[in-house]
């Protein structure tokens, strides 16, 4: 396909635009959607940083795809931004299981595109991460050690970092990310999730998923090809303890 140089200078500065903020509207949101030649090559330079790019509403969305893109946020700087004090790997892996058993509360099973509830409380976010982490302590070492070579992921160490974290003070109705509990743990998930704009507090310690996480959800979340059968796993825990 043959391009004008307007055309792809249109498309540059789109592109320039929305990966450095990592979203676009207004103008850009307009030109993206009216133009095909434009949204095309936009969407080619999207891919070959292996990021992607949606509309939500009044705004354009620039998503990476892979951990080995140049736009995906690093373990570092969710360790400088997000946590205090010594933040080791471990953190990192607890979060983003937080984060799987927080959309999944949303949604029926790991097959299921439509969202079947519309808020979650903080403490029952809690009591699903609790529920899922003593099923998954439960697991014997040898099956354990199994699942961590074929799903890549350090389940001794998100264990280990849930089993650390003191839980006493869970039920107090204020807390802080200064005091070392899991519901404080979640809270700092929360804010990165709200920065991320992937979550709403709307009150009453309750949250929402926003548009753009629902959009992520039903296109790439539930696929196989990005979450490597951890989603499905996660899910498991569940029948897991049921069956028990």
């Amino acid at each position: 396909m043959d391009y004008s140089q307007e055309e792809v200078m249109m498309a540059f500065q789109i592109y320039a635009k929305i990966s450095q903020k990592g979203y676009s509207e207004g103008d850009e949101l307009r030109l993206y959607l009216a133009e095909d030649k434009v949204r095309g090559l936009v969407d080619q330079f999207a891919r070959e940083v292996d990021c992607t790019i949606f509309s939500v509403g009044e705004r354009l969305y620039f998503i990476p795809l892979a951990v080995n893109s140049p736009f995906h946020i690093s373990n570092d700087t969710l360790k400088k931004t997000y946590f205090t004090g010594k933040t080791i790997n471990a953190d990192i892996y607890f979060m983003y299981v937080t984060i799987i058993i927080l959309f999944g509360e949303f949604y029926d099973s790991y097959q299921t595109t439509e969202a079947t509830r519309d808020f979650i409380s903080m403490s029952d976010w809690l009591e699903q991460v609790n529920e899922r982490l003593e099923t998954l302590q439960a697991i014997g070492n040898e099956e354990l050690k199994e699942l961590e070579k074929e799903y890549e992921y350090n389940w001794s160490a998100i264990i280990e970092k849930w089993s650390d974290l003191d839980d006493l003070k869970e039920t107090a109705k204020a807390q802080t990310g200064r005091t070392i509990s899991r519901l404080s743990f979640l809270h700092t998930v929360k804010r990165f999730l709200e920065a991320q704009e992937l979550i709403e507090d709307i009150g009453n310690d309750e949250l929402q998923l926003t548009e753009k996480a629902k959009v992520i959800v039903q296109r790439y979340y539930m696929e196989l090809e990005y979450n490597r059968g951890i989603l499905e796993f996660i899910y498991s825990l569940e029948r897991r303890k049921e069956e028990a």
